[in-house]
């Protein structure tokens, strides 16, 4: 039925989990992670030679607390889904610029 051995399946029914297939070739079938891959591909990997596995585990690690933490989602109102706390009167403090993934993403933080 799928690309994993039985014992997969069996540890998943023992812990009550039901399995749903999804349908080959059908991304509406699986939107979440469909909808991932394609940021992930689009904002970091397509722009980046990638060497070995170390190097991909690394910038997609540096994304991922990006993705969470700094870059606007629009579902949430421009907000990331773990936001800073603090709203910031832009007016009367200093800004700072930070480089993420050698470049590649500007992230702006209040400078304390």
């Amino acid at each position: 039925m799928g690309e994993f051995v039985a014992g997969f399946d069996a540890v998943f029914a023992s812990l009550g989990v039901q399995i749903i297939a999804t349908p080959p070739r059908a991304p509406v079938a699986n939107c979440y992670a469909e909808r991932w891959v394609g940021t992930v591909r689009r904002e970091c990997t397509d722009r980046m030679l990638i060497f070995s596995e170390r190097q991909l585990r690394k910038v997609l690690s540096e994304y991922i607390r990006h993705y969470n933490a700094h870059r606007p989602h629009r579902s949430l109102g421009q907000r990331p889904p773990d936001p800073r706390p603090v709203v910031v009167d832009i007016e009367q403090t200093r800004i700072a610029r930070r480089t993420v993934l050698g470049g590649l993403i500007n992230e702006y933080a209040q400078v304390a």
